[in-house]
C-alpha cells in the first residue's frame, strides 16, 4: 500500500495528544494508514465478536491489556469504552498512548467529544486524491478513467474493476449499513434517495423537492442527508457569506466525497459512458471539489472552501477563503478553454473590489479538463493533471513539485 499524506499529521498528532482519533468513511484505508504508522503498538479490532463482547462487558479488564496503550479499531462498535479511556488518559498516559479509528464519524464524534474532550486530535482520511493514486504502479492518466474509477484504495492496490467493487460497497455499506442506523424499512426508497441526489450534485440544495422526488418529507430528506454527510458520502458546500454588495444565495450545493460511487449511483458503468453523459460536467465538478477538499483535510486543515452566487446567477464555483486570502475557482469540463470562461470570475473581482478587497488577497484559477496550463496577467488556467501541484493549504495558489508516481509523499 502507499503512503497516505494524512501519515505526517497523524504522527504529528501522536506527539501531542495521548489519544488520536482517525475516521472516515469504510474502506478508505484508515486501519493500514494506523498500523503502518505505529507497527509496534498492540492491535484490537472491535469489529470482531469475541473482542467487542470482551470490551463492552469489562471495559477496566479489557484496556489492563494495555498498559502502554494500543490501537483500537472501529472504536464506534463499543462507545462505552471512551468513557473508561478517559479515565486512563487522565491518569496520566503519554502522548500517542492510543490510537482510534472509526468509520461511522456520526456515532463516534459524538462519543470522542463528550468522553474525550482536550484530550485527542480528530482527523480525517477520505478516499485517495489524485497525488496519492499517482504513487501506484499503472495508475490511471486519462480523465475519465479517473473519474469513474474514484479513490477507493482497494480498486487501486488490487486493480478491481471499479463498477463491481463499487456495486458491492454500495449494497453492503451504504444500502444496509447506513439504512440501518436511520431505520429505513423501505430499500426501495433509500436507493431513489440515493440516485436522486447523484442526480443532483453541483446544483443548489433543495430539501422540500428532494423529499418530494423521493416521496418522502422535507425532514426525512434532511435526516437522511445529515447522517450520508455525516459518513462522508456527501458534502454541502456553504454559501460565500462575505458581502459583495449583492443579495447572495443561502442554499448550499451538493457534492460527492468520491468521484466513482458518484458515476455507480448515476448509472455510469464504463468510462467511455462519461464522455458524453449528459452530468459529466457536474461530475467533474465534484471530484475538483473533493479533491480540493481532500488536500486540506488529510494536511489537518478544516475545509474553509464555500461558492459565491448571487441573485441574478452569477456564481464562482469553489471559493478558498484562507484569513483575508480568497482564491476564487471556476471549473469547466471541457477540454478548451472558451472565451467567456472568465467572466464569474470577472464579475467576482469586480464585486470584490466594491467590497475593498485589495486585488493582492485575490487570487483567480480555472481548473479544466484539458492538458495545458495557460498563464493570464490576472489568473491561471490549471489542467485537471496538475490539480496536485497546487499548495491548496495557503490562501496563495503556489505550485508544489510533481509527486513521485511511487512511494514517497
Amino acid at each position: 500500500m502507499i503512503r497516505r499524506v494524512l501519515l505526517d499529521r497523524v504522527l504529528v498528532a501522536a506527539r501531542r495528544f495521548p489519544v488520536v482519533t482517525i475516521t472516515g468513511p469504510r474502506q478508505s484505508g484508515k486501519t493500514t494508514l494506523a498500523r503502518s504508522a505505529f507497527p509496534d503498538k498492540p492491535y484490537a479490532n472491535l469489529e470482531l465478536p469475541d473482542v467487542r463482547e470482551f470490551a463492552a462487558s469489562d471495559a477496566r479488564g479489557f484496556l489492563a491489556q494495555f498498559p502502554r496503550g494500543a490501537l483500537l479499531d472501529e472504536v464506534q462498535r463499543v462507545p462505552g469504552l471512551l468513557s473508561y479511556l478517559q479515565a486512563l488518559v487522565d491518569e496520566g498516559m503519554p502522548d500517542g498512548a492510543f490510537i482510534l479509528t472509526g468509520s461511522q464519524h456520526f456515532g463516534l464524534l459524538a462519543r470522542v467529544s463528550q468522553s474525550l474532550a482536550g484530550r485527542t486530535a480528530v482527523l480525517h482520511l477520505l478516499p485517495l486524491g489524485l497525488e496519492e493514486i499517482r504513487r501506484f504502479p499503472d495508475a490511471p492518466t486519462d480523465l475519465f478513467r479517473v473519474l469513474h474509477a474514484g479513490g477507493y484504495p482497494r480498486i487501486h492496490d488490487r486493480r478491481l474493476p471499479a463498477g463491481e467493487w463499487l456495486a458491492a460497497y454500495t449494497e453492503t455499506y451504504v444500502e444496509r449499513d447506513v439504512r440501518q442506523l436511520l431505520r429505513v424499512g423501505d430499500l426501495g426508497t433509500f436507493q431513489t434517495f440515493l440516485r436522486l441526489c447523484a442526480g443532483r450534485v453541483g446544483q443548489l440544495l433543495n430539501l422540500s423537492a428532494l423529499g418530494a422526488d423521493a416521496g418522502i418529507s422535507h425532514t426525512t430528506a434532511r435526516a437522511w442527508l445529515s447522517v450520508l454527510e455525516a459518513g462522508f458520502l456527501v458534502y454541502r458546500l456553504p454559501p460565500f457569506h462575505r458581502n459583495l454588495g449583492k443579495r447572495l444565495t443561502k442554499s448550499p450545493k451538493l457534492y460527492f466525497y468520491d468521484s466513482g460511487l458518484l458515476c455507480y449511483l448515476l448509472g455510469i458503468r464504463r468510462e467511455e459512458e462519461l464522455r458524453l453523459h449528459p452530468l459529466r460536467g457536474p461530475v467533474f465538478e465534484s471530484w475538483v471539489v473533493s479533491e480540493i477538499l481532500k488536500s486540506r483535510l488529510h494536511r489537518g486543515l478544516p475545509p474553509d472552501l464555500c461558492f459565491y452566487r448571487d441573485q441574478k446567477g452569477t456564481e464562482v464555483d469553489v471559493v478558498l477563503e484562507e484569513g483575508t486570502r480568497l482564491v476564487a475557482i471556476e471549473i469547466k469540463s471541457g477540454q478548451t478553454v472558451a472565451p467567456d470562461a472568465w467572466a464569474s470570475l470577472e464579475a467576482f473581482v469586480r464585486g470584490a473590489a466594491r467590497a475593498r478587497i485589495a486585488p493582492g488577497r485575490l487570487e483567480r484559477l480555472l481548473v479544466y479538463g484539458g492538458d495545458e496550463e495557460q498563464r493570464r496577467t490576472h489568473a491561471t488556467a490549471l489542467p485537471w493533471s496538475r490539480i496536485d501541484s497546487v499548495d491548496w493549504t495557503r490562501g496563495a495558489v503556489r505550485r508544489l513539485a510533481r509527486p513521485r508516481r511511487r512511494g514517497g509523499s
